[in-house]
């Protein structure tokens, strides 16, 4: 088992009031929970998230941890968009995965962290979603 650390640097936020929603904050999500929540509106938002990589039955590299989401072969993290107004609960409204089939072979293998950054606003000035996949993101290792 390989311990390794994806690092998300989420630039160009779309601020805390955007389209039809207000007090928007986005985080990462843990089992079914929303986890690591930064204001949208906040110069940058850092992630980092935990993973381990195990060697599977068939001799490929499969990964665990509590951010990680989906069924073996198409693994991923996700990114929530929601609302959370003060003293109230966190409402998702927007989510944006990131695929571990993505990230570097030299970070799978050695460990250490796998890095990228990426904008977080869409072309409608609206929080990203949906599948984000090179070439909307590229991974380095450090």
């Amino acid at each position: 088992m390989v311990a390794l650390t994806l690092r998300i640097t989420g630039r160009e936020l779309p601020g805390s009031v955007c389209g039809e929603w207000t007090d928007v904050h986005i985080g990462t999500q843990r089992g079914r929970e929303p986890d690591q929540l930064v204001r949208a509106d906040a110069a940058e938002a850092v992630f980092e998230i935990p993973l381990s990589t195990v060697t599977a039955a068939d001799g490929g590299v499969d990964f665990r941890g509590p951010h990680v989401q989906g069924r073996r072969g198409a693994r991923f993290v996700y990114l929530t968009w929601g609302e959370l107004p003060p003293g109230g609960e966190f409402a998702v409204f927007r989510r944006a995965k990131l695929f571990l089939a993505d990230l570097p072979e030299a970070a799978i293998a050695s460990g250490g962290t796998a890095e990228t950054a990426v904008a977080l606003t869409d072309s409608q000035g609206l929080p990203l979603c949906a599948a984000l996949r090179p070439p909307l993101i590229s991974w380095s290792t450090s």
